[in-house]
C-alpha cells in the first residue's frame, strides 16, 4: 500500500506510574477503500488482452486465405475415376446331410472296360450297401454316447468309411468295435479324428 492512499493518526498519551513518567505515542493507519487496488487492475488487465487476442484470432480464421484460393486456382484439377468394385461370388458352404439319411452311393464301372460278368450283380450289391448302410446308421444312432458326435458312415462294397471327430482314442475304438457288429461288414476304414478339448 502506499502512502498516499493511508492517513496516518497519530495521538499523543501520557502515563504517569509511581516511579517514572514516559510518554506512549500511538498511531494509527485508515485506509481509504474508495479506490481500485493493484491486483485487481492487473486482473483486469490480463483478461483484457485474453480478450483480445481471442477476437484477433477468431477474426484471422475467418478472412479466406489468398495465397490457397490463387494456388488452387492456378492448378488443374484431375478427377480420377475409380472402377467400380467387382462384386464378389457368394461362398456357398454345404452342410453335410443329416445323419438319418444314407450318403449317396457311388458305383463305379472297373477300370479297362472289361465286359467280364462280376461275382454279384451290381443291383444286389447296391441293395446289400444300402442295407448296411441302413444297419450302421441306426446302431450309431442308438447309441446315446456316439449319436451326439455327428459321426458319418459310408458303405461301399460291404467296406464302411467312418468320419467325423471324438474326444478320446478309447471312443474311437468303441465306435469302430460298434460297426464291425453289424451283418455284412466287410471292413472298417477307421478316419475319425481324435480331438481332445
Amino acid at each position: 500500500m502506499a502512502y498516499d492512499e493511508e492517513q496516518a493518526r497519530k495521538s499523543r498519551v501520557v502515563v504517569e506510574t509511581p516511579t517514572e513518567r514516559r510518554e506512549v505515542v500511538h498511531s494509527q493507519s485508515v485506509r481509504d477503500n474508495s479506490g481500485i487496488s493493484a491486483g485487481m487492475v492487473g486482473v483486469l488487465v490480463v483478461v483484457a488482452i485474453a480478450l483480445i487476442t481471442m477476437l484477433v484470432l477468431f477474426w484471422i480464421s475467418s478472412q479466406p486465405t489468398t495465397d490457397n484460393a490463387n494456388v488452387a486456382a492456378t492448378q488443374p484439377t484431375t478427377v480420377v475415376q475409380q472402377p467400380a468394385p467387382v462384386q464378389q461370388p457368394p461362398v456357398i458352404v454345404q452342410q453335410p446331410a443329416p445323419a438319418t439319411q444314407p450318403p449317396p452311393i457311388i458305383v463305379t464301372p472297373p477300370a479297362g472296360g472289361t465286359t467280364a460278368p462280376s461275382t454279384a450283380p451290381p443291383a444286389e450289391t447296391v441293395n446289400m450297401d444300402s442295407t448296411i448302410q441302413a444297419a450302421v446308421d441306426k446302431k450309431i444312432s442308438d447309441d446315446p454316447d456316439i449319436s451326439t458326435l455327428g459321426i458319418t458312415a459310408s458303405v461301399l462294397d460291404g467296406k464302411v468309411t467312418l468320419l467325423g471327430t471324438v474326444k478320446t482314442e478309447a471312443l474311437k475304438t468303441q465306435v469302430e468295435k460298434l460297426v464291425k457288429q453289424v451283418k455284412g461288414v466287410k471292413s472298417v476304414d477307421n478316419q475319425l479324428m481324435v480331438v481332445a478339448e
